[in-house]
C-alpha cells in the first residue's frame, strides 16, 4: 500500500506517514455509505438539524486542537487556523436550519394537486484542495448532510490531518457511522472512482482548472452533477478617487493572506495611472509591515508555501526577468519561506495572467474606467476581485462590468457562509454556501395527484 509522508512546511521536519486509500477500500466505503445514506434521509429532519448542532458543538470543544493541527501540516497562522476550524463549526450550524426548511412547491394546475420535493442525491464525493483544508470540506459538508446525504470526502495529499480529524470527531459528535467517511490518497486512485462510480451521484472538485475539466469530463460519461470551484487571477482595482491610504493598508492581506495560496487572491492590482506613483509609496511600508514568521506566533499574518514543490513552482515566475518593485521580508533556513513580493510586469507577461498561488502581486496601471473593466475582465478566470473608488455610480457600473462570481466595493471580502460563492468562465461552474447550497445537493420531483 502506498503512502504520504506529511511535512511541517515551517521547518520540513517530519509529521507522520498517512497510509492511502486503495480502490478496493474506496468501493468499501461507497458501498458502507449508500447504507447509511438511506437510514440518515429517512430521519425526521429535526433529527437530521440535532445531530449537526451536536457536530458543530463537538468542532468548537476541539477548535484549538484542530488549529494547531494545521499550524503543523499547512503552515497556516494559528489566528488564522483558529478562524478556519470556527468556520467549519458555523457553517454546520448554519445548515442545520436547512433539514426542517427543505419546502417544496404546490403549484396550481388543473385536474389535480401537483407538488414537489428535493430529494437528496445520495452519496457524494467531495475533493477538498490543500490551501483551505478544514473550511472547503465544511462548505460542501454541511449543506450535503443537511439535505439528507452521505459524504466521501478526499482531503489533499499534502494536508490530510485536519480532515481526517474532523472524520473522528464526526463520529465521537454521534453522527452515524460511515455517513460522513474520510478518504485519504492519490487524486488517481481516490478522486478517479468516485467520478467513475455510479453510486457516487455528485462530485464537488475545489482545485485547479486543469484537473477540474477533467473531473468534469468524467463525470460527463454518467452525465452526474458537479460543482467545481477552481483557479483565479482576480482583479483589485483601485480607482483616482479612491480612499488610497485605505486601499493601499489593506491590499497585502488581499493577495498574502495564506501566503498567496487562495484562489480569491488580488494577484493583480490595477492602479489608475494618475495616481501611480503615489500608491506604490503608501503600499510599500504596508508589505513591509505584513508580518511574516512563526505560524504559532498570534501576531503572524503569513506562515510558509505548503511544500518545496510549490515553493519551487511560485519561484519559477520570479526568475524570469520580470521587474520586482519591492519585497517585504521572510524568515531564513528550513522552511518554505518567501517574502511578499510587488512586481510590476507588462500586461502580457506570464505573471500578469497566470496563477501563481504565491505571495507575489502584479500592479498593473489603468487609464480610465473602460480600460480598467477591459483589463479586469482580460483574464480566463472570474472568481473574486474589489473595486477602491468613492463614486457609488462608478462602483455600480464596474460591479456590473466585472466579470466576476465574487465582487467587493472599498474592502476585500469574499467568502462568508450566508451568501453564496463560486466562479464565472473558468474559475468554476456552480455555486457554495448561502441559503440555496442545500438544494445543489438533491433533484428536485415533480408528482402531480389526479383528483378526478
Amino acid at each position: 500500500m502506498s503512502s504520504t509522508t506529511v511535512i511541517n512546511p515551517a521547518d520540513e521536519s517530519v509529521i507522520g506517514t498517512i497510509e492511502h486509500t486503495t480502490l478496493e477500500h474506496v468501493d468499501e466505503a461507497v458501498a458502507r455509505a449508500v447504507v447509511a445514506q438511506r437510514a440518515w434521509a429517512a430521519l425526521a429532519p429535526v433529527d437530521r438539524a440535532r445531530a449537526l448542532r451536536r457536530f458543530a458543538a463537538v468542532i468548537d470543544a476541539h477548535i484549538d486542537e484542530l488549529a494547531a493541527l494545521e499550524v503543523r501540516n499547512s503552515g497556516h497562522p494559528i489566528a488564522q487556523a483558529r478562524w478556519e476550524a470556527g468556520n467549519v463549526r458555523d457553517v454546520l450550524d448554519y445548515y442545520s436550519g436547512a433539514p426542517e426548511r427543505m419546502l417544496g412547491q404546490q403549484i396550481p394546475v388543473a385536474g389535480g394537486l401537483d407538488v414537489t420535493f428535493h430529494e437528496p442525491l445520495g452519496v457524494v464525493g467531495v475533493i477538498v484542495p490543500w490551501n483551505f483544508p478544514m473550511p472547503i470540506a465544511g462548505w460542501a459538508l454541511g449543506p450535503a448532510l443537511a439535505a439528507g446525504n452521505a459524504v466521501l470526502l478526499k482531503p489533499a495529499d499534502w494536508t490530510p490531518l485536519t480532515a481526517m480529524r474532523l472524520g473522528e470527531l464526526a463520529l465521537e459528535s454521534g453522527l452515524p457511522e460511515h455517513l460522513f467517511q474520510v478518504l485519504p490518497g492519490r487524486g488517481s486512485v481516490v478522486g478517479e472512482r468516485f467520478v467513475t462510480h455510479e453510486q457516487v451521484r455528485k462530485i464537488v472538485f475545489t482545485g485547479s482548472t486543469e484537473v477540474g475539466k477533467r473531473v468534469m469530463a468524467g463525470c460527463a460519461a454518467q452525465v452526474k452533477p458537479v460543482t467545481l470551484e477552481l483557479g483565479g487571477k482576480s482583479a483589485n482595482i483601485v480607482f483616482a478617487d479612491a480612499d488610497l491610504e485605505l486601499a493601499a493598508s489593506s491590499a497585502p492581506g488581499s493577495v498574502f493572506d495564506n501566503a498567496g495560496q487562495d484562489c480569491c487572491a488580488r494577484s493583480r492590482l490595477l492602479v489608475e495611472r494618475s495616481v501611480l506613483d503615489r500608491f506604490l509609496a503608501l503600499l510599500e511600508p504596508a508589505v513591509q509591515a505584513f508580518a511574516v514568521g512563526d505560524p504559532n506566533d498570534e501576531a503572524t499574518a503569513m506562515g510558509p508555501l505548503v511544500s518545496r514543490e510549490h515553493f519551487d513552482n511560485v519561484r519559477a515566475f520570479l526568475e524570469e526577468g520580470v521587474e520586482v518593485a519591492f519585497r517585504g521580508s521572510a524568515p531564513t533556513g528550513p522552511g518554505y519561506w518567501m517574502a511578499p513580493t510587488v512586481v510590476l510586469p507588462s500586461r502580457t507577461d506570464r505573471i500578469a495572467r497566470d496563477e501563481v498561488f504565491g505571495p507575489v502581486v502584479s500592479v498593473l496601471p489603468f487609464d480610465d474606467e473602460a480600460d480598467a473593466v477591459a483589463l479586469a475582465n482580460d483574464s480566463e478566470f472570474g472568481l473574486s476581485g474589489s473595486i477602491f473608488t468613492r463614486d457609488l455610480g462608478r462602483a455600480i457600473r464596474v460591479s456590473r462590468g466585472v466579470e466576476s462570481g465574487n465582487l467587493s466595493v472599498n474592502s476585500h471580502s469574499s467568502v462568508r457562509y450566508a451568501t453564496p460563492f463560486g466562479g464565472f468562465k473558468q474559475s468554476g461552474l456552480g455555486r457554495e454556501l448561502g441559503p440555496d447550497a442545500p438544494l445543489a445537493f438533491t433533484e428536485t420531483k415533480n408528482v402531480f395527484y389526479s383528483h378526478a
